[in-house]
């Protein structure tokens, strides 16, 4: 099966193409992708995952043509933004 593993930072970001045996999960594909290496900057943390935009665990198993994303982690809380945006 392929999948994609996508990560990006406020500078830049990166598209992996990976083909995989099926049954093989989330954490399986963002360390075979290699994307870890290539960015070496990004905090990365497998509690922060998801496949198009919906947070999985890293044990969850991929399907054919899933996009994995290594989301990082928010530089400012949600509520302050709208708090600054409101006043």
């Amino acid at each position: 099966m392929t999948v994609e593993v996508v990560c990006a930072t406020a500078d830049r970001q990166r598209l992996h193409r990976l083909t995989l045996p099926a049954g093989s999960t989330v954490i399986q594909a963002v360390l075979q992708s290699g994307i870890l290496q290539t960015m070496p900057e990004v905090d990365f943390d497998p509690s922060r995952l998801g496949i198009f935009s919906r947070r999985v665990a890293p044990n969850d198993t991929l399907q054919d043509g899933d996009r994995v994303e290594i989301y990082r982690p928010l530089t400012l809380d949600p509520k302050d933004a709208r708090r600054r945006r409101a006043g």
